[in-house]
């Protein structure tokens, strides 16, 4: 199996990158959530609002900018996850901060890229 990853700003528009992120972490067969402002789905997966319990989250990959990643970061951070991707757009010298302060790996790097040249885990 797989570790699992949670994505955060997901869209249900497929000209969006969160989407095409989505599709393509299932087809690589990655176990996947998604967090999105507003109630959405891609096939089976259905978008969580808020901030929902997870096991066993192994990458948190960002696709909301600095701004919006405020209400996230203890949230985040809470999940203990090994690594948080940066997508481009993403980059957040203090989320960074805080997770390094607990160990949590970071990298500023497109979840995209990372799974279509075999790089992602």
């Amino acid at each position: 199996m797989r570790p699992k990853t949670l994505l955060i700003g997901a869209s249900s528009n497929p000209e969006r990158y969160s989407y095409k992120a989505i599709q393509m972490l299932l087809q690589h067969g990655y176990p996947c959530e998604a967090l999105a402002l507003r109630p959405g789905r891609i096939g089976d997966l259905v978008f969580h609002v808020g901030t929902p319990s997870f096991d066993s989250i192994d990458t948190v990959t960002l696709y909301i900018n600095a701004s919006h990643q405020a209400s996230y970061m203890d949230y985040i951070i809470s999940l203990k996850p090994r690594r948080i991707i940066f997508n481009p757009g993403t980059e957040n010298p203090e989320l960074v901060a805080a997770a390094m302060k607990n160990n949590i790996h970071c990298e500023m790097a497109c979840t995209l890229v990372l799974l279509q040249t075999g790089q992602y885990d």
